[in-house]
């Protein structure tokens, strides 16, 4: 079966609601769905959390990074640092192992490499794009990041599929729109209750152009995306900028510059990618 075929067989089953997730989701979208309950206590999604231990560790290590510790204080269990980072952070983290899950049960060397680059990537944007939201577009910086690690969920989707479908992933990836992944990447947000300002901000790197300055969600996706040091291996976004161009876009934001913003938050974006990928 060529790429095509593949793509369309796969977005037929999408579109009927037939997706096939790793049975080790559940956990997953378990820890989500509560966290996603307003009326969850704090030693319920302690307790949750220290039940996976990937997303135990991540916990610690983002509520020690520069972005949510100003202090410098350095916190040693996972209570405090879900106490310290709110449970809005908390559902990025828990949709951060729903997406990574995808790839979890794939044993081919070259997809596990492609999904392993594809983390690098989608956490460098999450990073870019917490920032980006924060000092640039004046956005909730949690909703980007939300936005951000779920951005490639289609993706890592294809991926846990492809050693089902021979030749999937063997065409040229700049044709990410053209066949149908898109319809895929739709589906599976929607199957994940994703809401719709963030499915529409997704949507936005399929098919949207940059606006100088950003002033969206969409726009702080598509910049973050564009700026990221690591691209993803699957596809590059129709009319992106180059890496080398993004990077030296400049303009006047409040009494600064994007530059300006990007050297200044440095370390921050260093320490929150870090974090992700730990």
């Amino acid at each position: 079966m060529n790429r095509s075929d593949a793509i369309k067989s796969i977005a037929a089953q999408a579109s009927q609601g037939e997706l096939t997730f790793p049975t080790n989701l559940d956990a997953a979208l378990k820890i989500q769905r509560t966290l996603d309950d307003p009326d969850c206590h704090i030693e319920t999604a302690a307790k949750l959390v220290l039940t996976e231990p990937l997303l135990a560790a991540r916990t610690v290590a983002i509520a020690n990074s520069v972005a949510y510790n100003r202090s410098g204080d350095q916190i040693t269990n996972v209570r405090t640092a879900v106490m310290r980072l709110g449970f809005r952070t908390m559902q990025s983290l828990a949709a951060s192992l729903v997406v990574r899950q995808f790839s979890s049960k794939i044993t081919d060397p070259a997809l596990r490499a492609k999904a392993a680059k594809l983390w690098e990537h989608t956490a460098h944007v999450a990073a870019l794009a917490h920032v980006i939201a924060r000092r640039v577009t004046h956005l909730d910086p949690e909703t980007a990041m939300f936005a951000a690690i779920v951005h490639e969920v289609g993706g890592f989707y294809l991926l846990s599929r492809a050693e089902q479908f021979p030749g999937l992933l063997d065409s040229d990836p700049d044709d990410w729109v053209d066949n149908g992944e898109a319809d895929i990447g739709r589906a599976v947000l929607q199957k994940l209750a994703v809401p719709d300002a963030v499915m529409s901000a997704v949507e936005s790197l399929w098919y949207g152009f940059l606006a100088l300055p950003p002033e969206t969600l969409g726009d702080t996706l598509l910049l973050a995306n564009d700026l990221a040091p690591v691209a993803s291996p699957l596809h590059q976004r129709a009319g992106a900028t180059s890496k080398e161009s993004a990077s030296t876009i400049d303009y006047a934001v409040g009494e600064g510059t994007m530059q300006s913003i990007l050297e200044e938050s440095a370390d921050e974006v260093k320490s929150l990618t870090s974090a992700l990928l730990a």
